[in-house]
């Protein structure tokens, strides 16, 4: 089965008072009509400027864009226009992504009325549809947006994207903003809605327990660069490169025997300036585990399994290690101690 979205070496740079910054450098993916791609990462990874990117709020500096085989990485005006009611995005912030001016049925309509799709009346029975289906009452939409709570704007910021039937849904970090509790009813809506209309989305995310609810399969970016993408459950059990294993030690567990919840030390360094990123790995000034080749040539993202690749010389360089290696351990400065 062909790949909905395909990303092949995308690369987005900005240009700053220090210098060029290269954002995202050589990203690949693909994503499946109906999956869920996690991107995960630490802030200033890359993560948003590749969904703006994919969505062309940015232009890419290279690569390609190819929706449904089109790529529309190389379109722009009038050649574009077509193809964007096929992928929308959430933002993180519905508050700020909502003009504070306008009622909620005209920012519905708008999508609608800019593309030509049916009568006045026609999208008004559109937006009390789509109201419904995100859990909001249809009588609310002559409200405006202070009138709503966190989680409802939200909600109508997700109905936003639903009203031209997207195939591609790019959600940036769209529950980060919301308590536990609303987290979890906003996951549980983009699930549904994806059961039941067969929506593809890019869910960006810099939280792991987060992705690993929704996502189908997990990528992890590391100073624009992807450093291990493979299925949910082989990257949350058996994680390849020593960045994803400290992500994943840095999730809050709860540990019954000792009382408490797990705490883990932070990795040592700093994440290196994107404007002078350093030679051979990205990581490799962090990684306990770096050896001279690490430090002198970038590896190459490479299956180990199937189905799971890693950008890391410890699996896949003959002098850093053989391949397919089982994942090194976690050194002590990342095991974890408890908080009474």
């Amino acid at each position: 089965m062909s790949a909905l979205l395909e990303v092949e070496d995308l690369r987005v740079r900005y240009a700053t008072r220090r210098g060029s910054l290269m954002a995202v450098d050589g990203v690949s993916f693909t994503l499946h009509a109906g999956r869920t791609l996690g991107l995960v990462g630490e802030s200033g990874c890359g993560k948003s400027s590749l969904g703006k990117a994919i969505m062309r709020i940015v232009d890419p500096h290279s690569g390609a864009i190819r929706l449904d085989g089109v790529d529309i990485g190389r379109l722009s005006g009038g050649h574009l226009r077509p193809h964007r009611r096929r992928f929308q995005m959430v933002f993180q912030d519905p508050a700020a992504s909502l003009d504070p001016r306008q009622r909620i049925r005209r920012a519905l309509e708008e999508p609608l009325a800019v593309h030509g799709r049916g009568d006045r009346s026609e999208r008004r029975d559109r937006v009390r549809e789509v109201m419904a289906q995100v859990g909001l009452h249809p009588e609310m939409v002559d409200r405006l947006p202070h009138e709503f709570s966190g989680g409802q704007r939200q909600r109508i910021a997700i109905a936003r994207a639903l009203m031209l039937e997207p195939s591609l849904i790019v959600c940036d970090e769209p529950v980060s903003a919301l308590d536990v509790s609303l987290q979890a009813q906003i996951l549980n809506l983009l699930a549904d809605l994806q059961a039941s209309r067969g929506i593809a989305y890019l869910f960006i995310s810099h939280d792991l327990s987060v992705v690993q609810h929704l996502a189908d399969r997990i990528a992890v970016m590391y100073l624009g660069q992807i450093v291990e993408i493979a299925d949910r459950t082989a990257l949350w059990r058996s994680p390849a490169h020593p960045y994803t294993q400290a992500l994943i030690a840095a999730v809050p567990r709860m540990n019954p025997e000792r009382r408490g919840l797990n705490r883990t030390r932070l990795l040592p360094g700093d994440l290196p300036a994107p404007q002078d990123p350093p030679p051979g790995c990205r990581f490799a000034g962090r990684c306990p585990f770096a050896t001279r080749l690490c430090r002198e040539q970038a590896p190459r993202l490479a299956e180990i399994a199937p189905g799971h690749a890693v950008a890391c010389h410890l699996h896949t360089a003959p002098d850093g290690g053989p391949d397919g290696a089982a994942a090194p351990s976690l050194p002590p400065f990342l095991q974890k101690d408890t908080v009474q």
